[in-house]
């Protein structure tokens, strides 16, 4: 028998690497996942960033925008941490080629991994997340851990 490999924010499996050094336990998530070898990820870890770290949101921009240089990803500081936010995006598409992952599973409304909603600089909106961008453009599939897919990659542009 012959199981998917499947990308997993970490942070839905109950890995306290959330900014604030939490976690965002989801079971359905889990118990989606157990015919699956699956790869849990924290892409602003992989891309070198602690936790707890500093918030962060998107400015002028989605994910795409970000992959593209016309957007940044800054704390509430206005430090800019988007060598890391791409860093740890690059780092996360490695693994899933790796792994020959054609799905991942990512937390909705991260500036790093949602795929309906992202936080920016005003507050939440729909768009987006830096590796969530990455991963579709490469072909594997995104979901929110509602389930709800990644917006289009030709809609990604409105976001």
């Amino acid at each position: 028998m012959t199981y998917e490999s499947i990308l997993v924010s970490a942070c839905l499996l109950g890995v306290s690497c959330r900014y604030d050094g939490s976690h965002a336990w989801c079971p359905e998530v889990f118990d989606e996942l157990w015919r699956s070898h699956f790869i849990p990820i924290c892409p602003e870890q992989l891309g070198g960033l602690g936790t707890p770290r500093p918030p962060a949101a998107l400015d002028g921009g989605g994910g795409a925008d970000v992959l593209e240089g016309k957007a940044r990803v800054l704390t509430g500081e206005g430090e800019d941490v988007t060598p890391a936010f791409l860093k740890g995006a690059e780092e996360a598409l490695r693994l899933a080629l790796l792994a020959k992952a054609k799905k991942a599973i990512l937390k909705d409304r991260s500036p790093s991994c949602g795929c309906r909603n992202i936080h920016r600089r005003e507050g939440i909106g729909s768009g987006v997340g830096v590796t969530a961008a990455l991963l579709a453009k490469n072909g594997i599939q995104v979901f929110s851990e509602e389930g709800e897919p990644l917006v289009f990659w030709e809609e990604m542009d409105k976001c």
